[in-house]
């Protein structure tokens, strides 16, 4: 019933029915020059949208809207649901005093909203990646994510296009039935910490049909996932697909319930990952995950489990990670390798990975090299069907 109620509000809405209202920036004072901060128009008709007694759309038109920190919250009493029809090119502030919550686009605590469009979230990161030293500072301040979605429920973006992202482009945090379509990330691949998406503590997530380069995952999962289903990726440049890290924080909760499939990845660090650090503080596990139809070329470490995860390479990792991983499959995984070894699975010392599978495994060197090896700790996998490189012994 919810489902239908918001189709029938966008249906509505569209066509321009009578109990629908619409809210143009431009009504609400924006110049769309590029160069004046727009940012009261956007968090006026965003006001005006959300106090409506009926289905609302927010329409900003093409145009370069200029402005600092946007923050949309609800609930929206009253309101069923709220479409953003965004065709505009949304340009960040590049003076990093004027981002007091770490974030730039930040929505919260919606029901029902709807972002489509052919418009950008440009985060003019260019100019300020070089006071990124987090892979040097553990105490380092984190460079404002270009959109962030905090405990929403029922959220659909499509379309979209998150540009040149200070540090993470979307973030999605404490959301239920979140849906990503047909977006698009770009950064270039020495763009520090710019996660294409990151998910982590959420319920029910698609994401479905992403472009995605950038410098760092193009998508991470974090801890505290459950149902998310991730397909028709194209990945590169970037570090891959990744299911961590984890471990790392206290009281961390379980991820269960992944299938990553149907996917390109190209030119990458990494292909498809689990990654949990050493030393955890408290035991966590992953469980019944699928990576399923991957075509890789010319990528590092197609496949990798790795619980010795150190980015830095100063860790101290003299116990083991309290990680618990199970019930993973790679199945029916092909293309071509930059690195000589596949296959690595390096699993925890303390908890051995238990009842993974390979099946139908099929990956060459990617310039003709010798032929790839696999690499295998704490682990004692099960295979099917074709398996190139070799099992491990």
């Amino acid at each position: 019933m919810r489902k239908q109620s918001i189709f029938l509000s966008f249906i509505c809405c569209f066509i321009g029915f009578a109990l629908c209202a619409e809210f143009n920036i431009m009504d609400h004072g924006a110049k769309a020059d590029g160069k004046t901060d727009d940012a009261k128009a956007f968090q006026d008709a965003w006001t005006a949208a959300c106090g409506s007694s009926g289905p609302a759309t927010i329409i900003v038109p093409k145009g370069d809207y200029w402005m600092g920190p946007l923050k949309f919250t609800g609930p929206c009493k009253g309101v069923p649901s709220i479409t953003m029809k965004l065709d505009g090119h949304l340009l960040a502030e590049t003076d990093l005093n004027k981002f007091p919550s770490g974030d730039w686009v930040y929505f919260g605590w919606i029901d029902g909203l709807t972002i489509t469009g052919t418009g950008v979230f440009d985060g003019q990161g260019a100019s300020i990646w070089h006071l990124n030293d987090c892979q040097q500072n553990e105490k380092c301040k984190l460079l404002p994510t270009n959109v962030k979605f905090m405990s929403m429920t029922n959220t659909v973006i499509d379309g979209i296009t998150s540009l040149n992202s200070k540090n993470f482009n979307f973030g999605v945090v404490e959301c239920t039935n979140f849906k990503a379509v047909n977006f698009k990330v770009t950064n270039p691949g020495d763009s520090p910490n710019t996660d294409g998406m990151h998910v982590e503590r959420c319920t029910d997530v698609t994401i479905e049909g992403a472009t995605i380069g950038t410098g760092d995952d193009c998508i991470s999962l974090g801890q505290g996932l459950t149902n998310v289903h991730i397909s028709k990726v194209t990945c590169g440049p970037g570090h891959g697909i990744s299911v961590g890290s984890l471990g790392k924080y206290p009281d961390e909760k379980d991820v269960t319930g992944l299938i990553i499939s149907d996917s390109t990845i190209s030119d990458t660090l990494n292909g498809i990952r689990i990654k949990s650090w050493g030393n955890s503080p408290s035991a966590s596990s992953v469980s019944n995950v699928t990576f399923e139809n991957i075509t890789f070329k010319n990528v590092n470490n197609p496949i990798i489990i790795d619980q010795e995860y150190c980015p830095g390479g100063a860790c101290a990792n003299e116990v083991p990670s309290k990680v618990q991983i199970s019930d993973v499959t790679f199945k029916n995984i092909q293309g071509t390798s930059a690195s000589e070894v596949g296959v690595t699975l390096l699993c925890s010392k303390g908890l051995p990975c238990k009842n993974v599978k390979l099946q139908d495994i099929n990956i060459t060197p990617s310039k003709g090299a010798a032929p790839l090896k696999s690499t295998c700790s704490n682990i004692k996998a099960l295979y099917t069907g074709t398996q190139v490189p070799p099992p491990c012994p």
